[in-house]
């Protein structure tokens, strides 16, 4: 497996090792000891993964930005049918990066993998007819915890490839930028 840093050092992009033939494909998504040499590498601090989320949405939704406050998640995000835009953003107050983004587009045909460290916000935006995400997270869900900044932030003017107004649930639509 492939590991890439990104625009931000700590926003990783791992690239598994595809093996296809005429009966399809295999491929390692994960290993807790190549991900945790990976790390080490970059003088990060490794983690391991409590729980796997699986969500399903249709062309134009756009998920975000969600994070976590007290129990931040790194998440490993990966896309198992059709293709996201995916973001992650530094909203760590005392970071030299804070405000600042990262995209890629993930999809199940490049079979990239963003890992989104803890202090990130998360989000991202479906450009198939629809997308099937898994993301493994290092912390559990607490939806007492769970905040939201706006999608759409001038203080973070993500460029999103949007083909037309977003689809939002109601929580992301109302949500404000950070203070």
């Amino acid at each position: 497996m492939k590991c890439s840093t990104t625009e931000l050092a700590e926003v990783l992009v791992f690239e598994p090792q595809v093996f296809g033939d005429e009966r399809g494909f295999f491929m390692e998504t994960f290993r807790q000891s190549y991900f945790d040499a990976c790390f080490a590498q970059r003088g990060f601090e490794s983690c391991v993964f409590v729980q796997e989320n699986h969500s399903r949405s249709q062309r134009n939704v756009l998920r975000g930005l969600h994070f976590q406050r007290r129990k931040p998640q790194g998440k490993l995000v990966r896309v198992c049918a059709g293709s996201i835009f995916d973001v992650a953003v530094d909203i760590r107050p005392d970071s030299a990066t804070y405000g600042k983004w990262v995209g890629r587009v993930l999809s199940a045909e490049n079979h990239l993998q963003m890992w989104i460290p803890p202090g990130f916000a998360h989000g991202f935006y479906v450009l198939s007819d629809y997308a099937e995400v898994i993301y493994q997270c290092t912390q559990y869900y607490d939806p007492e915890d769970e905040s939201v900044v706006a999608w759409n932030s001038a203080e973070f003017a993500i460029d999103w490839p949007l083909i037309t107004a977003p689809i939002l649930s109601t929580r992301d639509s109302i949500a404000s930028s950070p203070s």
